[in-house]
């Protein structure tokens, strides 16, 4: 994505220019590249946190006492998790450039939501987070 924004900004930043002198010379540029950074970048956070009473992904909100298990994946487990392993009514927040994954199986009869499924970059460090603040 980030070539792609770029070629696109540089691409808009010389239409504005069209050989022109002062300003419209290098202000397109110079406000067009760094928002081409700028924006993939923002557009690709989401915000996880884990609280003394619920687990947080971006408005998403899971109460900790309806956590079953937590697993963390590496590639190839998320690649299962979000594949054949899938179900219809699980939770996802996938990144696709992001490696790896939580599982967090639910266990809450009246939610039919069997589990979710977030990447994360530090998928062990986050299951390792969910359990303890699970626990207490």
């Amino acid at each position: 994505m980030w070539p792609a924004a770029a070629g696109v900004a540089a691409l808009l930043a010389a239409e504005i220019w069209m050989g022109s002198d002062g300003l419209r010379a290098w202000v397109p540029f110079a406000v067009l590249l760094p928002l081409s950074a700028l924006l993939p970048w923002r557009l690709g956070r989401l915000r996880v946190a884990v609280t003394a009473t619920e687990f947080q992904v971006d408005d998403a909100r899971l109460p900790l006492w309806a956590i079953g298990d937590v697993l963390a994946l590496d590639a190839d487990g998320k690649r299962e998790a979000l594949g054949v392993g899938s179900h219809p009514l699980a939770f996802v927040v996938q990144r696709p450039w992001i490696k790896g994954a939580v599982q967090v199986v639910l266990d809450d009869p009246a939610d039919p939501t069997p589990f979710w499924v977030i990447s994360t970059r530090h998928p062990v460090e986050l299951a390792t987070a969910l359990l303890a603040a699970k626990r207490g």
